[in-house]
């Protein structure tokens, strides 16, 4: 036995001097970005628990290693920790790159000052403001934005404006997807649900290329939110009640995250109200129902990583029962009356007139990190929008929609940065898109938009350069083609007698007549060139100073050149225009700004020169089997839009603030010498909050906001024959409302509900002293009165 005990010390100890502790590991920390050396990097040995640092070159050493397995952890300030393994059997040189952008890793804390594009001029709703906007629409929370304001069709169809232009001249990016839903109509509102988004940002400069050329208003750009890599599950539930409308929002999230960098997130939302009211009488059929919902995985880590995204949206929104007009009578009696024709009883039925909107949107997208270049990313997305809108018909195309359309749009995209250059960054990228616009048939009329397909290819490169600490310098250029292949029938005297285009484009005809009807197929190619330039400079006393310049051009969009028709729920005749050329801007742009909590400010003049603008303007009457209609066409003319937006805020105490702001804006019809149609009027808030933390974080707000009269308008004015009174009847579509003043409450306060929860009730009253009041930009206001008071409060529930 203790002959067996030696022999086996022995070998044992053989063993031990056979093998090799003498490797040595040299390592070296760098930049992940442009490759330079990290000093001071902490190494921590993990298996004899030993620290090393590198030195001025980022480099270590480690000596006496014995064969199998070193892992080490490397840290540094700023940057994020790596752990790596490495298998020793001999000596090992290693490089080790850290990332020192933490910021692509972390949730993205933005407020109204900070940039996302170094030059541009924008601003910042972050998730607690749009939270104060749960149960109402994109466009509303956006109003709440200096320069920004919106064309309404009563108080469920809200569509934003930048600087007077709104649809087709401004890019809305959801997700990193352009959205197309249908955007032409005046009374097509985004299909956007805020409680899927963390954030909007509004970019009125001309960094816009990266998402189009198009971008002559501006670009909304609404974002999801990005989450730390640790094992966690989350969420929140909202519930938002309502007085007027009698109705409210529930909104639930839940989101699951992983410390290997999945994550996984679902939320939905179901929203519906009745007739809402003004303040001395009922909106008959004027509520809606809104469902929901989205779905989001993926992996983030510094070096790659992917995230699919799905939502769909369904709209049902009722049109205001007093809106429908079936002649000029209706439409004469409707502006010289005090209150609507139809005055019904409470009721949550949505009734004809309606808009009926289906919209889903899937994207994937993935990204890869190459060292000492820069970062790939590739993104597929497809959207599916059905629109279907009813009118009040009867017999058996009572059920019917007037107009049926679904536009199916899918886009692959990629997108270069190079940041490897010290001082520069570079991004580049091409997009190729195609789109199919389907007019359902079946309607029992013919449709207002046809059947087209619209093919799309871009390239665009724009650099950033820090000129020094505290400049920087930005410039850009896209190239666009677009392709339109429409299908088309057209009255024969229209085309060879009204407009002459038999003459003018006689390609287009085919030998299809019938019923004295002319088979077209329209075909249009344009090529487009666009740019922008940028400066930033900050100056040590918290001031900063953007300036922008861009050339922007946009297409005709199918609506602007096909349109032939009624279009039911504007109840007017709009008419399209073939020989449409494509919009060109200049737009100018510059912004002084001071953040600072005790005094800050922000000044931000603009102007845009706009050749070959594009308007739908009232031209007449006409009369069909349905009744006498006005009559809208679309034109070109040269257009300039200029004007000033300002902010102020001010720490009046430790828990007093104040906060005001004012937007002034003028259009002009160059071509007439006339004002343009349509443009905002001067506006300005006043704001003074209260908030104490240690009150369960009170916040007290009352908001005072003033809407001067628009008294530069063109006048459209005309006379017509009633046939009802025997008479030519004056028809004035033109005049504006008066000024107005509202006054808003908002409150709110938080408690520590469960170990790691939080309630935070609010109550909110808008439209605080029930004033009575019209705004020129939304379409009903000859119908009725904007809404009167209403009650809000909200309950959210972290967990």
């Amino acid at each position: 036995m203790k002959s067996i005990i030696i022999g086996v010390l022995i070998a044992i100890s053989s063993f031990s001097y056979s093998q090799n502790c003498n490797y040595i590991f040299l390592g070296e920390v760098k930049d992940f970005h442009d490759g330079t050396a990290i000093e001071s990097a902490t190494i921590h040995i993990k298996e004899s628990d030993k620290y090393l640092i590198s030195d001025l070159d980022g480099k270590f050493k480690i000596e006496n290693l014995c064969s199998g397995t070193l892992t080490l952890t490397i840290s540094h300030i700023g940057c994020e920790t790596k752990t790596v393994s490495y298998s020793i059997e001999n000596d090992v040189f290693k490089i080790i790159s850290l990332e020192h952008h933490l910021e692509e890793l972390n949730e993205v804390v933005v407020n109204s000052h900070l940039k996302t594009e170094g030059t541009s001029i924008e601003q910042t709703l972050n998730k607690a403001d749009l939270e104060k906007y749960t149960d109402k629409s994109l466009g509303d929370a956006l109003n709440s934005v200096s320069g920004v304001s919106s064309l309404n069709t009563g108080n469920t169809i809200v569509k934003p404006m930048i600087h007077g232009l709104h649809s087709s001249r401004l890019l809305i990016i959801n997700n990193n997807v352009r959205m197309f839903d249908q955007e032409w109509g005046d009374e097509h509102a985004p299909n956007i649900d805020i409680n899927a988004s963390n954030k909007v940002e509004v970019i009125k400069g001309a960094n816009t290329l990266k998402y189009g050329s198009d971008a002559i208003g501006g670009l909304i750009l609404i974002q999801p939110k990005r989450y730390v890599a640790r094992d966690s599950l989350f969420g929140s539930t909202m519930l938002s009640l309502n007085s007027n409308g009698r109705g409210g929002n529930v909104n639930s999230e839940l989101i699951k995250t992983y410390k290997s960098g999945f994550y996984g997130r679902i939320q939905t939302s179901y929203k519906q109200f009745g007739d809402f009211e003004g303040p001395d009488y009922k909106l008959t059929n004027s509520g809606l129902k809104n469902i929901n919902a989205s779905a989001r995985i993926g992996y983030r880590s510094f070096e790659k990583g992917f995230d699919a995204y799905y939502s769909v949206v369904s709209n049902e929104l009722g049109i205001l029962q007093a809106s429908h007009i079936g002649n000029v009578n209706d439409l004469v009696t409707a502006i010289n009356s005090r209150t609507p024709r139809v005055i019904e009883d409470f009721s949550y039925d949505i009734d004809y007139p309606k808009q009926n909107i289906l919209h889903n949107l899937a994207k994937i997208e993935a990204y890869k990190r190459f060292k000492n270049f820069g970062k790939l990313s590739v993104q597929y997305d497809m959207q599916i929008n059905r629109r279907k809108e009813y009118d009040l018909r009867r017999g058996d195309l009572a059920n019917t929609p007037v107009i049926d359309l679904r536009l199916f749009t899918n886009s692959l995209q990629t997108n270069l940065n190079i940041d490897a250059i010290d001082n520069l960054k570079l991004d580049t990228g091409i997009l190729v898109r195609y789109q199919q616009n389907d007019a359902i048939s079946g309607t029992g009329v013919s449709p207002l938009i046809p059947d087209f397909e619209k093919y799309d290819a871009s390239i665009y490169a724009i650099g950033n350069f820090d000129l020094n600490d505290s400049s920087e310098l930005s410039a850009g250029a896209r190239y666009d083609f677009t392709r339109i292949n429409a299908e088309k029938l057209y009255n024969l005297t229209d085309w060879e007698e009204t407009y002459n285009y038999d003459e003018l484009f006689p390609q287009f005809e085919t030998n299809t007549v019938e019923n004295s009807k002319i088979l077209t197929r329209p075909e249009f190619t344009f090529h487009n060139i666009s740019a922008n330039v940028g400066y930033s400079k900050q100056f040590n006393n918290d001031i900063s100073l953007f300036v922008n310049y861009g050339l922007a051009t946009r297409v005709p969009n199918p609506s602007e050149l096909f349109s032939d028709g009624l279009h039911h729920s504007a109840a007017r005749i709009e008419t399209g225009l073939l020989t449409l050329n494509k919009e060109i801007a200049n737009k100018f742009v510059a912004s002084l700004e001071r953040n600072n909590q005790n005094f800050g400010f922000s000044i931000s003049p603009y102007f845009k020169h706009i050749n070959d603008y594009i308007q739908l303007i009232p031209v007449g009457i006409t009369t069909t089997i349905r009744g006498a209609f006005p009559v809208w066409e679309y034109n070109q003319i040269n257009a300039q839009i200029f004007g000033v937006d300002i902010d102020v805020n001010k720490k009046i105490t430790d828990k007093f603030n104040y906060k005001g702001s004012i937007s002034l804006l003028k259009g002009e019809n160059l071509t007439e010498d006339i004002p343009l149609i349509h443009m905002p009027s001067t506006n300005f808030t006043n704001s003074i909050s209260y908030y104490n933390d240690e009150l369960n974080q009170l916040s007290i707000n009352l908001t005072h906001k003033t809407v001067l009269q628009q008294n530069e308008f063109p006048d459209y004015n005309f006379y017509t024959f009633n046939p009802i009174l025997q008479e030519d009847v004056y028809v004035d579509i033109s005049s504006t409302p008066p000024a107005y003043s509202l006054f808003s409450f908002n409150s709110s306060v938080s408690f520590k509900a469960f170990k790691t929860g939080s309630l935070k009730l609010e109550l909110n009253v808008e439209n605080l002293l029930n004033t009575k009041y019209n705004e020129y930009l939304n379409r009903q206001r000859y119908f009725a009165d904007e809404l009167g008071r209403n009650i809000n409060l909200k309950i959210k529930i972290n967990y």
